[in-house]
């Protein structure tokens, strides 16, 4: 694996261990734009890593210094994530700069295999759960959508980075969903699912602008056809399984 050095001025000194890989899109145009915006000290942004679309990799920042691409966020009751994290943007235009048809513009397949080479790496050196991998639409979701439905989450997960669970058949599921506005303990029991993941939600009982933004990070992730804030049939059972899923990882890895 091939590092292409680019520093940016744009680190400081981490305040907290390391033990998370944030991955972002760039939303940007080209990469060379957001390469250079990284490198802009006036920016004040960066990351430890950029791959472009060729599936070269840059990197902007030493993995022990602190970079600045996660911004406001919590993940797991965390806070400060820029001190706890190394972050890998990848060139894509996402949401920013859709194709002519409206659609998301693809990842393209050396590009992946690139971010996935570097994500094993990075798991290699560092003591990271892979309940601490996550996109940064999932330390922020009231702001941000990356990396995007259009990332291939499952086949990061097949390779070692990040979880999956198993496919769930949408027969097997009943009962009825939930939307904005409702009230009561199965949405505090959606809430409770959701802060075993690692998400940041209260558990409050009410289906609130929080809780659609949560479940729709969750949904760009995990549910990439369905990505609409409601918390329907088959996006529960897939939350349940995630949250089973994390819950047994915390415990094997304590």
């Amino acid at each position: 694996m091939q590092i292409i050095q680019a520093p940016s001025p744009n680190f400081n000194d981490r305040r907290f261990p390391l033990d998370m890989l944030v991955l972002h899109y760039t939303g940007m145009g080209t990469s060379e734009s957001a390469l250079k915006r990284m490198c802009d000290e006036d920016a004040q942004v960066s990351a430890h890593y950029m791959v472009d679309e060729y599936g070269r990799i840059f990197q902007l920042v030493a993995e022990d210094k602190r970079a600045w691409h996660a911004g406001v966020s919590v993940w797991q009751g965390d806070e400060d994530l820029n001190s706890r994290s190394i972050g890998i943007e990848i060139a894509n235009g996402g949401h920013n700069v859709p194709t002519p048809d409206g659609g998301l513009p693809p990842y393209p397949p050396q590009q992946i295999e690139a971010v996935i080479t570097l994500c094993q790496a990075i798991l290699e050196r560092h003591d990271i759960p892979q309940t601490r991998v996550v996109g940064h639409s999932d330390i922020a979701p009231d702001r941000k959508d990356d990396p995007g439905e259009h990332f291939p989450w499952q086949l990061l997960s097949d390779a070692g980075v990040g979880l999956w669970p198993d496919a769930v058949d949408p027969a097997s599921v009943e009962g009825e969903g939930l939307s904005p506005g409702a009230t009561g303990p199965m949405v505090s029991r959606l809430q409770q699912s959701l802060t075993i993941i690692g998400y940041g939600i209260d558990d409050t009982g009410t289906y609130d602008d929080r809780t659609e933004a949560v479940v729709r990070a969750f949904q760009r992730r995990w549910n990439q056809r369905h990505v609409t804030g409601e918390a329907d049939l088959l996006t529960m059972a897939l939350i349940d399984r995630v949250a089973l899923l994390a819950a047994n990882l915390a415990i094997a890895f304590e």
